[in-house]
């Protein structure tokens, strides 16, 4: 009998590192497109080097999370989704929107708020988990 829980875990894993690298070059993508009038190479670098790091960081958690338990990856991975898709439309309606005053400062938001989500959603379930246990008592 094919263990249901695994394979939803497995198929939940693949989409969100799928989504995850797509999630990357359409971010780029539109990073690229917004600056393209900027002529330092260097900041155009440090700008990308940011807005890829959240994605990077997706994809070291889930390189760690293989002894975590199945609820708690699952977390991790709707995360995943939930933020590369929320991250890409931005971006996108940035990029592809009318024209805004200081369109880099999305470029500078929406990657540290992807940082503070990834964060909580990898520290709140062990301390959920600790704070039932200690109920149960």
């Amino acid at each position: 009998m094919i263990d249901l829980e695994a394979a939803f875990h497995h198929r939940l894993r693949a989409g969100a590192l799928t989504v995850a690298a797509a999630g990357a070059a359409c971010a780029i993508a539109f990073m690229l497109y917004v600056g393209r009038r900027n002529n330092s190479r260097l900041l155009l670098l440090a700008f990308a080097i940011w807005v890829l790091s959240p994605f990077a960081a997706f994809v070291a958690a889930d390189a760690f999370s293989q002894r975590w338990s199945g609820r708690r990856r699952a977390v991790l991975y709707c995360v995943m989704l939930a933020v590369t898709v929320a991250a890409v439309t931005i971006y996108g309606v940035v990029a592809l929107g009318p024209p805004r005053p200081k369109p880099a400062s999305f470029f500078l938001v929406v990657p540290a708020a992807s940082w503070t989500l990834l964060a909580l959603a990898v520290s709140i379930p062990p301390l959920m988990s600790r704070l039932s246990s200690r109920t149960s008592r």
